[in-house]
């Protein structure tokens, strides 16, 4: 992460009164809790190594085809490790996209958990943060639906309570590219906090009140809280941001 950009983020939630509970939760702190869980699943016999460099791993199609699943343990090589999947449906409700049905094996593969770096793999990473912090619901993108899956069966696996799901649009340029940081797109303007706000909730399909776009943060979140309506947000997966909320 780039330096400063950590204070950055919290100055920007706190400018529009969305505030946290507890302590904040920072994933450097946590290396021992998440190689714990490496060792859990070791125990379990659910990881390998995987000593599959960049061009083999090039040279084939995007779901890993086990390579080194059936090779024994070499600790003098580089390894990552892999997560052992197999021929078997993962099923979960998602608040707004129904039942999620995914064959683990044929449609995810064995996914690295962690690198050759010894980096600890998002999809990991992820289920402890949660588990840690006690997050019963995941509110996030619609872009990241594709990894819920690997985390459930990683919850599964470490035998944690599922959080319940639920993944909204994702706003988009004109070209169909996520707002987001690679994309260029440009920081959250709070230069004029309300108005901010009060477009989000048009572009959420809230149909918010004009006089609302004037208001004070504290009333327009409790607008949002009391008026939300999530079914406005069904079957859609992304929404353009155009050219008069930018």
């Amino acid at each position: 992460m780039v330096k400063g950009a950590s204070d950055a983020i919290l100055r920007c939630l706190e400018g529009f009164e969305l505030d946290w509970d507890g302590e904040i939760y920072y994933q450097s702190q946590h290396i021992d809790d998440y190689l714990a869980a490496i060792e859990q699943l070791q125990q379990q016999q659910s990881l390998y190594h995987c000593h599959c460099s960049r061009k083999q791993l090039a040279d084939n199609p995007v779901i890993y085809p086990g390579f080194c699943r059936q090779q024994p343990p070499v600790s003098s090589l580089d390894y990552a490790l892999r997560i052992k999947t197999f021929d078997q449906h993962l099923v979960f409700h998602d608040y707004l996209q129904g039942q999620i049905s995914e064959n683990m094996a044929k449609q995810h593969g064995d996914f690295i958990i962690q690198r050759k770096d010894g980096i600890i793999a998002y999809q990991l990473a992820v289920v402890i943060d949660d588990h840690q912090q006690g997050v019963n619901h995941v509110v996030r993108g619609y872009d990241l639906l594709d990894s819920t899956p690997k985390q459930a069966y990683l919850h599964q696996l470490l035998d944690y309570q599922l959080p319940s799901y639920m993944h909204v649009p994702v706003l988009v340029d004109q070209q169909g590219q996520k707002l987001s940081k690679q994309t260029f797109a440009q920081a959250v303007d709070d230069s004029n906090r309300s108005q901010t706000l009060w477009r989000l909730l048009v572009l959420l399909k809230q149909n918010p009140p004009q006089n609302l776009a004037t208001a004070t943060i504290k009333d327009i979140l409790e607008w949002a809280i009391d008026h939300w309506q999530s079914q406005s947000l069904r079957s859609i997966n992304s929404m353009q941001m155009n050219h008069d909320y930018q």
